[in-house]
């Protein structure tokens, strides 16, 4: 059963919500920021989205996750709150050069063109993040979104160490 004050709290933002749950969630594993390479950083990435969406569950009292919004191609995004317009990406890889970036943006676009309201685009990733989504490509990007489908862009990085 979720209280009054955590229905309000969610109600408010729940991209804000599920940020905190996947920091929280991040804190809690001491190398979650250590690359593993395929196979391992694979299962790790599986095993974090999973608890992280049972969190999510418990949480919301509802499962927000793997919504396929965006038309009869199979595609999903990651999280999407409808009533907040806002589809968030659990994007771990995003300060990589190679990533899948463009896809969720594309996937943001097809969505509202599908009918879903989606205003804004949030992702969750690891350090590096910030710095490499304000490099030239990808702040195109954002501004031609941002510009074209009045959808907007929030970064938010995961489990950032002390210096």
């Amino acid at each position: 059963m979720i209280d009054t004050n955590t229905r309000r709290a969610i109600a408010r933002d729940p991209a804000q919500t599920l940020l905190s749950l996947a920091q929280s969630l991040a804190s809690r594993r001491p190398d979650f920021l250590d690359t593993k390479g395929p196979g391992l950083g694979d299962h790790a990435t599986t095993a974090f989205m999973r608890d992280l969406r049972a969190r999510a569950l418990k949480r919301f009292g509802a499962d927000h996750a793997e919504q396929k919004i965006c038309g009869p191609n199979g595609f999903c995004v990651d999280y999407y709150f409808r009533k907040e317009g806002t589809i968030v990406e659990v994007a771990l890889g995003l300060p990589k050069k190679t990533t899948e970036f463009e896809r969720d943006v594309l996937k943001a676009v097809m969505a509202k063109e599908q009918g879903s309201p989606v205003r804004r685009l949030v992702f969750i990733s690891k350090p590096g993040a910030i710095k490499k989504c304000a490099q030239p490509g990808r702040t195109a990007i954002i501004n031609w979104l941002s510009q074209n489908h009045r959808i907007s862009v929030e970064i938010h990085e995961l489990g950032v160490r002390a210096v």
